[in-house]
């Protein structure tokens, strides 16, 4: 298994009509969040495909697929190291763990962090009781998705009912300026809520009048029609 094989997958599986689809999806433009990103035009499940297929590249390899020009090499990247982490030996998850976090500026689109950020990081802080104060780190960053894999990695200790480093990353980033953070937040909030509503509601009582609305619209998008407008309407 070899990189160049995992580049020919990906070229054979190309789709320039969908390439240009996916460009202005993921706001490729000037100016926009993902300016300049070049994408080949290959739909998730296929990449989910050839990750599988090369799980067992190695990581100076999966380092030039986090290193690429195209989009779809660098998630593609991502996803191999998510089917790499749950199977790995503890040195071995180090690695991995080390080689995701020296690429964070690689993984610059929602997608990338969405897929990767909670199944990696989060797991990783959450199995090994690891130190957390990377996460603080990257949710006081000035880099937009370091920020979000903040939020993200945090939904590896809401699935298994731990809510404080969600609700710590929260406070940080409540008055956040970008919308995809607003949209991070408030999914993490929406997913703690579907747990423990208690203590979703807990931390909006504190800060709805005053979070984004884009914000509270995403962390109650599941309440009752008649508690949204509370919320709403207090805004």
């Amino acid at each position: 298994m070899t990189y160049t094989q995992v580049v020919t997958e990906l070229k054979q599986a190309a789709n320039p009509i969908f390439a240009k689809n996916l460009a202005r999806f993921f706001k490729t433009g000037k100016g926009e969040y993902g300016e300049g990103d070049i994408f080949l035009g290959i739909k998730v499940p296929i990449q989910r495909q050839i990750a599988k297929k090369y799980k067992d590249l190695k990581l100076s390899d999966v380092q030039k697929l986090l290193s690429g020009k195209y989009h779809e090499h660098r998630l593609t990247g991502l996803l191999i190291l998510t089917y790499k982490y749950p199977k790995a030996t503890p040195r071995e998850k180090e690695e991995i763990i080390k080689l995701y976090l020296k690429n964070t500026r690689n993984i610059n689109n929602w997608d990338l962090v969405d897929l990767s950020a909670h199944k990696l990081l989060g797991q990783h802080l959450y199995d090994q009781l690891a130190d957390k104060k990377i996460l603080t780190k990257f949710a006081h960053s000035i880099d937009l998705w370091e920020r979000r894999i903040a939020v993200l990695s945090t939904f590896a200790f809401i699935n298994n009912k731990q809510y404080k480093e969600a609700l710590q990353i929260s406070e940080i980033l409540v008055n956040d300026k970008h919308d995809l953070i607003h949209k991070a937040v408030g999914w993490m909030l929406r997913e703690i809520g579907k747990k423990d509503l208690t203590t979703e509601e807990k931390f909006l009582q504190k800060h709805y009048k005053t979070m984004p609305r884009t914000m509270l619209r995403y962390a109650i998008e599941r309440f009752p029609e008649e508690k949204r407008k509370f919320y709403m309407g207090k805004k």
